[in-house]
């Protein structure tokens, strides 16, 4: 289902009206003239329209309220005060400064104080900021303080690894390098046992 045009605001906090589809299709015309084809030939007649289909499913992100994901959650867990872990989810994101593929996975945990949420729901979090235009080190921080100050746990923890194709299909060109960001709130920061216990779970891919 196509995506409704929405106002949203600008670095100035001035509001703005996203441009329509037929404005994106112009524009990818615009941009496979500028590349040097005819946007007119069999091959590329309707790439616009495809263009601007994908743009809709790789930034639905901005359309989702990742708090409204969390708020649901499930207080019956028999006094459960463990680590709740969701390792190796799939992450496919954009680079803000070139908008090319992010891919990598993420790994998320927190301390539950007394509820949990459904593990679905973390990985929608992902998902969610992940669908948008991205740094990884914002990516990483956004999922972890979201999570944190909806379920107010004793603790969260995330660690995000990916490639980045805005190096390594282009500038530098150094393909196989992966990045890799951790963000730890809570007990996860100040107890290095509980932070420990985390690296192994995931397999100390954080370092």
């Amino acid at each position: 289902m196509p995506l409704v045009p929405r106002d949203y605001r600008d670095a100035a906090g001035q509001a703005v009206v996203r441009p329509s589809r037929e404005d994106a299709e112009r524009a990818v015309r615009t941009l496979i003239e500028w590349a040097g084809d005819d946007p007119d030939r069999e091959g590329l007649i309707d790439t616009p329209k495809r263009v601007a289909a994908a743009y809709e499913e790789f930034f639905a992100g901005y359309h989702d309220d990742p708090e409204d994901m969390l708020r649901r959650t499930f207080e019956e867990v028999d006094g459960y005060d463990e680590m709740v872990l969701l390792r190796d989810i799939r992450l496919e994101s954009h680079c803000e400064h070139h908008m090319v593929p992010i891919v990598g996975k993420a790994h998320v945990a927190y301390l539950p104080n007394n509820r949990v949420v459904g593990i679905s729901k973390l990985a929608r979090v992902v998902e969610v900021y992940a669908k948008r235009l991205q740094i990884q080190e914002k990516l990483t921080a956004q999922v972890a303080n979201t999570i944190n100050d909806v379920l107010e746990p004793k603790g969260v923890a995330v660690v995000i690894e990916a490639a980045h194709q805005c190096m390594t299909t282009r500038g530098v060109r150094k393909p196989g390098v992966t990045m890799v960001t951790s963000r730890m709130l809570g007990a996860f920061r100040t107890c290095s046992d509980t932070r420990r216990e985390f690296l192994s779970m995931i397999g100390d891919r954080g370092g």
